[in-house]
């Protein structure tokens, strides 16, 4: 009898186990993350970095990450108060698209990982001397940097016969300012005058381009967040008048003539992988160097060429195509 009944007992505590053991399995236990998205215009350059960023930390995690994002619509004093917001959340990490948006995340918090994108220069972003590709902090990302000293050369290999340059952007964007001194030095290796043309914000934009048109052969535009917003106001002074060449395809597909530019939206993906990283916990962001793309292309604005009466180069593809 007391076999027997030592023998339900065993069989009782087997089907409760394989119970909690089903209980177990049922329960969700994988974590879920929230990312704040900090962008800070809307244009075609910065949409594509944040799309390609959520499509690859979605294609990671699935319905594990929600996203907050919000656009400070060109201002970069909304920048401060979006990121404020997120640290006010705690997201579990932030994403800084732009200059402006990064220095606004780095300041905002030390703890919570900042991933930047669409950032040329971190060191010049950031203030920090000697910069050697590693922030070791919070932040880390990935720079649209393209080879300036092929960039020059493109202005060259069009306008041969040009022997002044405008450099035109905005000052009040430390990227801009590192990307015209160092085109502006390559350029002057290659023989060409040059000229900067800053602009403190839109109010003067116009009148400055217009000096820059007056006084140049051709002109130069780097990865400037302030044009990428205003293009049209460049290609309003410039169309038909005067090549313009730029840092990137969006500035180049309203307003210029030709590129050596990369993919944002691929950049954005390899943003978004990093994330993933950094939130499952299988790299730290303190330890991750920047990233840049992996690959450049050239491009030419069709319009602006036909515009200008210009034969196109080998191995450029047009804009759109």
């Amino acid at each position: 009898m007391k076999k027997k009944l030592f023998a339900l007992l065993c069989a009782a505590l087997l089907v409760c186990s394989l119970a909690a053991c089903g209980q177990n399995a049922a329960e969700p236990s994988e974590t879920t993350y929230v990312v704040g998205i900090c962008q800070l215009a809307p244009h075609v350059a910065l949409d594509a970095a944040t799309q390609g960023f959520k499509d690859a930390l979605t294609e990671a995690l699935g319905t594990r990450v929600t996203f907050e994002e919000q656009n400070a619509a060109g201002e970069s004093a909304t920048c401060a108060t979006i990121v404020n917001g997120f640290v006010s959340n705690n997201v579990d990490l932030i994403l800084a698209n732009a200059t402006p948006a990064l220095q606004a995340a780095a300041s905002a918090t030390g703890t919570i990982p900042v991933l930047g994108t669409s950032v040329t220069e971190y060191g010049v972003a950031l203030e920090i001397s000697n910069f050697t590709g590693l922030v070791g902090t919070n932040v880390s990302g990935t720079s649209d940097l393209a080879p300036l000293d092929q960039q020059a050369a493109m202005i060259q290999q069009w306008c041969p016969e040009a022997r002044t340059v405008g450099l035109v952007y905005c000052s009040a964007e430390p990227n801009s300012q590192y990307q015209v001194d160092t085109v502006q030095a390559e350029l002057e290796k290659l023989g060409y005058a040059c000229t900067q043309y800053p602009f403190a914000d839109t109010n003067d934009m116009a009148s400055v381009v217009q000096s820059a048109v007056d006084g140049s052969d051709v002109l130069y535009i780097p990865t400037d967040n302030t044009v990428a917003n205003n293009t049209g106001v460049v290609d309003n002074l410039c169309h038909g008048k005067i090549p313009v060449f730029t840092g990137e395809e969006g500035i180049c597909a309203g307003c210029g003539v030709a590129t050596l530019s990369i993919s944002y939206y691929d950049l954005g993906v390899t943003t978004g992988k990093m994330a993933a990283k950094i939130l499952t916990g299988e790299a730290k962001v303190s330890e991750m160097p920047i990233e840049y793309a992996p690959q450049f292309t050239k491009k030419y604005n069709p319009a602006a060429c036909e515009a200008l009466g210009l034969a196109v180069p080998e191995g450029y593809e047009p804009i759109g195509e």
